[in-house]
């Protein structure tokens, strides 16, 4: 990471933004902070940034409303969320509604490291902080428009049985560029949308969680994909999925999860 990367920290606690600055400094970034939303969209309108981290519960504006704001102004910045106790479906919703990744407080020095590469990255292959370049190499490629995605992290595909299938988007890789090992639930285990179902640790040393899609119970697990980690990188939407899955609650959770068929 490089100080070249400038971050806005959103939080009315003054001693989580204190902590993002320790910990993001530490890494050579430059950190802003704002204690509220309206603070925050008037250093958006003066400046520009490569990440924003924002808390989701805050007086006046939420996270949810400056996600909206964000939309309509056409400020194209990732955007992490941070909460601590809102619901799991609210962190959820954030991602339907614009954010790239949620991280729950209190979270540790290598949750926060995690998440901030993976948004940098994001902005980068996305295009977003110079968009007059195209670098081949970081091209991704889109989930299979039948499927559907929580934000850009996961994927979940119906099966012709009913059951579910999920993986990990091919954009998620290329954020966390190598994987090391991959660790992997058992048959039978419950896995809870927005929970992590399954972790990447990558030759940096750090740890990714995958979130799961949707609710439900393991019925089947892709062991090969522990051995064989190219079957992820290079096919990850047919034969390098992790599970299949009988969903709990699929008609309501689909609502949560953004049709692949809108990226094209």
């Amino acid at each position: 990471m490089s100080a070249s990367y400038k971050i806005l920290a959103i939080d009315d606690e003054e001693v989580i933004v204190e902590s993002i600055i320790r910990l993001l400094t530490a890494e050579d970034m430059q950190v802003d902070i704002s204690l509220n939303a309206d603070d925050a969209l008037s250093k958006l309108g003066k400046q520009s940034y490569h990440l924003i981290i924002t808390d989701l519960m805050m007086p006046g504006m939420d996270g949810f409303q400056l996600l909206n704001e964000l939309k309509k102004r056409n400020i194209q910045i990732p955007v992490i969320v941070t909460t601590g106790f809102s619901t799991l479906e609210n962190a959820v919703k954030s991602l339907y509604d614009g954010a790239i990744d949620f991280l729950p407080k209190p979270f540790t020095v290598d949750e926060l490291l995690s998440c901030v590469q993976r948004g940098l990255n994001y902005g980068t292959i996305v295009g977003l902080y110079n968009k007059a370049e195209t670098i081949d190499k970081l091209s991704y490629v889109h989930c299979p428009v039948t499927y559907y995605r929580m934000g850009y992290n996961s994927w979940a595909a119906i099966q012709n049985d009913g059951a579910i299938r999920i993986g990990v988007t091919d954009l998620f890789l290329k954020t966390i560029k190598t994987i090391s090992r991959v660790e992997l639930q058992s048959i039978d285990s419950e896995v809870i949308q927005g929970n992590a179902c399954a972790q990447i640790e990558t030759d940096a040393n750090l740890i990714h969680n995958i979130l799961s899609p949707i609710s439900g119970r393991i019925i089947n697990v892709n062991e090969r994909i522990k051995e064989q980690q190219d079957l992820i990188e290079k096919d990850p939407y047919f034969e390098g999925w992790f599970y299949t899955v009988i969903a709990s609650d699929l008609e309501y959770e689909l609502k949560h999860l953004i049709s692949c068929s809108s990226d094209r």
